[in-house]
């Protein structure tokens, strides 16, 4: 299958592989894509950028920004599930090809994909309560609740400069709150959407297929999320959401305290709240 970027090489050279890093630094991909650097460590979660579909009318709303075999340095990519536009072997693949990473994920993952073109040794099977040393991010697998999802995981990102939550599609559970327990976090993402009407096996179905405002606003206080990062709001051009709606949602709720919409291609530093303008052009 082959992956073509909307935007070219420039944003990957210039933006994420030529920008100076500080602490932590963080690019979104789409969907609820994240390329994540520090000073010694690139990795990925969730990468996906194929436009490929099973549904006619359910398409790629964001840009492609890269091809994944572009990509500089890559340590481990991590995925939450099995779902295409989160686990996808032509999309990480590429990424394995450098530096000898692998990618993590759970059981299910490689059960429902075929996988046969990524190595034995590229391929770690993930479960809650384990962590992973990635150059200077600790990565810690935790527990999730997604209803469409054979198995779905979360992850929680440790550096000195601060913690991230990936939430990946999961929805509110006793899992989000051992994690509100457990770690002080700063910044968290949350898949955000809406419920459609879907033709299934010649049916069409009413399903409910993301957090709504409500359950992005338990989640985050369960977990305990600062700095809200909803994600997967505008993956698909017949179903999207406001997100505008999610602060309003939390005005009597102690988190989260500051809901941050990103676009494909923004950068977020963990210590400077705020998307960034990228600085691809010349001064």
């Amino acid at each position: 299958m082959t992956i073509t970027s909307d935007w070219g090489r420039w944003w990957a050279r210039e933006e994420l592989f030529g920008s100076g890093v500080e602490g932590v630094s963080l690019w979104f991909l789409g969907v609820t894509g994240w390329a994540v650097r520090t000073p010694e460590t690139t990795l990925f979660v969730d990468p996906y950028f194929s436009t490929e579909r099973d549904r006619e009318y359910v398409a790629r709303m964001p840009p492609v920004p890269m091809e994944p075999g572009w990509a500089e340095a890559c340590d481990a990519v991590f995925c939450t599930h099995d779902h295409r536009d989160h686990f996808w072997p032509p999309s990480f693949g590429p990424l394995l090809d450098r530096d000898g990473a692998a990618v993590h994920a759970p059981a299910a993952c490689y059960e429902n994909h075929d996988v046969s073109a990524v190595a034995d040794e590229d391929r770690e099977v993930v479960e809650p309560g384990d962590s992973y040393e990635v150059g200077d991010l600790t990565v810690h697998v935790r527990g999730g609740r997604d209803p469409d999802a054979d198995g779905s995981v979360t992850y929680v990102l440790e550096h000195e400069a601060g913690t991230i939550f990936h939430g990946g599609d999961n929805r509110p559970c006793e899992a989000f709150e051992a994690v509100g327990e457990a770690f002080d976090v700063d910044v968290g993402m949350l898949s955000y959407g809406t419920s459609a009407r879907l033709r299934q096996d010649g049916e069409v179905v009413r399903r409910k297929l993301y957090n709504d405002a409500q359950d992005v606003v338990d989640a985050a206080n369960m977990v305990g999320i600062e700095r809200l990062v909803p994600t997967h709001w505008r993956r698909w051009r017949s179903i999207q959401a406001d997100p505008g709606a999610l602060a309003k949602a939390a005005t009597t709720f102690e988190y989260p305290r500051v809901v941050e919409e990103v676009e494909v291609g923004d950068r977020l530093r963990l210590d400077r709240p705020g998307v960034e303008v990228p600085t691809y052009l010349d001064e």
